[in-house]
């Protein structure tokens, strides 16, 4: 062995020995650790020297210390990152972000003393980044908490316009009684309510010794279950109590509890321990102090609406409530199904209204969401995608029930409108009948598009595959979705031509340029988030959904529970769901800080109003979004 090859060798040893040290190269693979040290180089840099800026154009390496020290300091007056200034020791590393982007470092970083750095090519680095999974998380990490600043940032700008909220994030262990009154299910109804009276509340939590709840008795159960129901008052409350109460962990959130009052339709939900032991009871009183527009006042107007003059307000108490949440930094997830609940309960208090005109009494019909709506992921601004199924009673005229049906869903399509979900430009509505059909039409339509899977279909399946029952006999919602998997898992081809159309759209990324945004003829300078952006993961994740046999609808869910029967790494699919959840969060708070009051809002956002740090995580979620459709392109065999 020569010299040269001994000095090497010796060098590459040390430089294993090294990295050992330090994460996350103390967890990774040997051969990874050696693929570092045969390519890494270590340089020096005497004290005050500039190791890298942002006019040192692209940046060509990653850099970690050896030793010495290195002091990163923000260029220019954007806020990049939390720190203006920041002191980099032996086993840290920079500038991550540019490097993972191929672009200029937004830092200079200077050798505040003599130092040396390892210095691995970009290209290596990049190489590395594929083949270890514990690098990548690390980086992957390092995303994550950019996107962590951003959320903070988003919600320092909103805290100026909703000043007075509390946060709907803090734990359900702080909120409401924490010592809540209980009395055991044979306790007499006498008893009961003597102990209501004493203590002045309107509700008791019935409970074992174990204190384990089993229901719930308030001022109301007294009304319909004892005094009109004739019950005497000395027997057991368990015969007057509402049974198995709504029960949620104390690490829960308020907005949590506020969620599955919406969804359920309830006023209290029991906190406990992780034992299932009660520690507490949050009434929506309590989290209406927590809010400028309460939930209360909210579901008390939906449903008690007796006109669409009053739904109409409550939509728009919707939309400050949903601001007030977006303000208190919710996540994208959480807000969007959180719209998506109260919309429901709009539409449904419209479908109600509505048969008080139309009569169909002993027959099973449902009304159905598709779009955004079937997916639990409405924003700010959603038109309707709506429709029908009925099974007709036997010996009756299915196309006079159709027709009956078609005047009722004018009826309903038109008041949705009038609170404030527009009417479907492209007619995809409960009142056209190509929308209004049997159970046996619907089954009949799914295998045709399936069977024939041409431009159209397509489009349609991206549509109407994601729906879900609002209203009416879920039953028969469900025979729908059975018959859909079943014949998308026995046409392969289909599935191939959904994602060959999948991948018709890119991520608006530039090759010279950060961003694409000269794609939309009608708006240069500007992207369109929901077609460039979100809409390529929701593509992805309802064909990952089908071939999986995932019954759910919504986006996330699917791709967490496809992602699991598929075995994509978790850490792939956190950071694809990172990408979407920032996409969605843009574009609420473009469609409210941009929208003008009671319009519908647009996706359509200018990236050079952006600041640094967004533009940089968009470029992230962008470069996500090709990720996900490369691995699809790949398990399709698209060309």
């Amino acid at each position: 062995m020569s010299l040269r090859q001994d000095g090497r060798t010796r060098m590459a040893g040390n430089t294993q020995a090294f990295l050992r040290n330090h994460a996350p190269f103390n967890k990774m693979q040997p051969d990874a650790l050696q693929r570092f040290a045969e390519k890494a180089k270590i340089v020096f840099y005497a004290a005050g020297s500039l190791i890298i800026g942002p006019d040192s154009g692209k940046v060509r390496y990653f850099y970690l210390i050896e030793s010495g020290k290195v002091q990163a300091r923000q260029a220019g007056e954007v806020t990049v990152t939390e720190y203006s200034i920041l002191s980099l020791s032996p086993g840290e590393s920079f500038p991550i972000g540019a490097v993972t982007a191929g672009r200029p470092s937004t830092n200079m970083y200077t050798a505040v003393e003599d130092t040396f750095c390892y210095q691995l090519p970009a290209d290596d680095f990049l190489a590395l980044l594929a083949s270890s999974p514990e690098f990548n998380l690390f980086c992957t990490r390092y995303i994550a908490s950019l996107l962590d600043q951003s959320r903070r940032q988003l919600q320092l700008q909103f805290s100026q316009r909703a000043s007075e909220q509390q946060t709907l994030n803090s734990p359900l262990a702080g909120i409401g009684s924490r010592s809540p009154i209980t009395v055991s299910p044979e306790t007499p109804l006498r008893t009961a309510l003597e102990t209501m009276s004493k203590a002045g509340i309107g509700s008791l939590v019935v409970a074992g010794e174990d204190r384990k709840a089993v229901g719930v008795f308030t001022r109301t159960d007294l009304l319909d279950r004892v005094v009109l129901a004739d019950l005497p008052l000395t027997s057991p409350v368990s015969q007057a109590m509402s049974a198995n109460p709504f029960m949620i962990e104390e690490h829960a959130t308020a907005y949590d509890a506020m969620f599955a009052m919406a969804t359920h339709g309830i006023r209290h939900v029991l906190v406990t321990d992780a034992e299932g032991k009660l520690t507490g009871v949050v009434s929506e009183r309590d989290l209406f102090s927590l809010q400028r527009v309460g939930l209360r006042q909210i579901r008390q107007s939906i449903d008690g609406a007796h006109n669409v003059e009053a739904l109409q307000q409550a939509a728009a108490d919707v939309r400050q409530l949903s601001f007030n949440m977006l303000a208190q930094g919710v996540g994208s997830e959480q807000l969007t199904q959180f719209i998506s609940a109260l919309n429901d309960a709009l539409t449904r208090r419209v479908i109600q209204l509505n048969l008080e005109k139309h009569n169909f009494d002993g027959i099973e019909w449902a009304w159905l969401a598709f779009g955004s709506e079937g997916r639990d992921e409405q924003t700010f601004s959603t038109d309707q995608d709506n429709g029908i199924v009925f099974a007709p009673p036997e010996g009756t005229s299915a196309e006079a029930l159709k027709q009956r049906f078609l005047a009722y869903a004018l009826d309903v399509n038109n008041d949705l409108d009038r609170v404030g979900f527009p009417l479907c430009k492209g007619n995809i509505m409960a009142s056209n009948p190509q929308w209004c059909l049997t159970l046996a039409e619907w089954k009949e339509q799914f295998s045709n598009w399936i069977r024939m899977p041409q431009p159209d279909a397509l489009l349609n399946a991206t549509i109407f595959f994601d729906f879900r029952p609002l209203y009416g006999k879920a039953e028969l919602a469900d025979a729908m979705r059975r018959h859909l998997l079943a014949q998308t898992a026995s046409n392969p081809m289909f599935l191939r031509a959904m994602a060959k159309n999948a991948l018709d759209v890119e991520p608006p990324l530039g090759k010279i340029r950060d961003f694409l945004t000269d794609l939309e003829p009608g708006h240069p300078g500007k992207i369109d988030l929901k077609k460039y952006g979100s809409r390529i993961f929701v593509d992805v994740a309802r064909i990952y959904a089908m071939a999986s046999g995932v019954h759910n609808t919504n986006s996330i869910q699917r791709l967490r529970l496809a992602s699991q029967r598929l075995s994509i790494r978790s850490e792939e699919i956190n950071a694809v769901l990172e990408g979407l959840n920032f996409i969605q969060l843009l574009r609420l708070q473009h469609q409210y800080l941009e929208g003008e009051p009671g319009t519908q809002g647009d996706n359509l956002i200018d990236p050079d109003t952006l600041n640094e740090l967004d533009r940089r995580i968009l470029k992230e979620s962008f470069r996500q979004a090709r990720k996900i459709q490369t691995r699809l392109k790949l398990d399709y065999q698209v060309q």
